[in-house]
């Protein structure tokens, strides 16, 4: 059964390559710019040093959990908060990264489906 809408070609592999590194690019700014909030959020609140809060930061993004101890209720409350903002950035630069990729197969798939009619 065919459609009547018009089926696109598929975009060029430099053009494909393009959205993906612009995915990966903006993944990475993203993710950048949450270790920098983390960092500086367990800098300021919980007075841990520069590189206790990189590692603490790091650790919570990655999904690995804090590393140190934290005391005050302010470090907490950010800890808590930084945690489901990392869960969210995880699944965004995911998505980010893989959106080329996924939208390509479908395509491609889709192409298939209509060569075999």
């Amino acid at each position: 059964m065919k459609s009547n809408r018009s089926i696109r070609p598929m975009a060029p592999r430099g053009l494909f390559l393009r959205h993906l590194a612009a995915g990966s690019l903006l993944a990475s700014v993203l993710i950048g710019a949450s270790l920098a909030i983390g960092t500086l959020g367990y800098h300021q609140l919980e007075n841990l040093p520069w590189i206790d809060s990189f590692l603490n930061a790091s650790m919570i993004l990655s999904g690995m959990g804090p590393v140190d101890r934290l005391t005050t209720n302010a470090g907490k409350l950010f800890a808590s908060i930084y945690a489901l903002f990392a869960g969210i950035v995880f699944l965004s630069s995911a998505a980010l990264i893989f959106t080329p990729v996924l939208r390509r197969t479908m395509h491609r798939l889709h192409l298939d489906m209509y060569e075999e009619a």
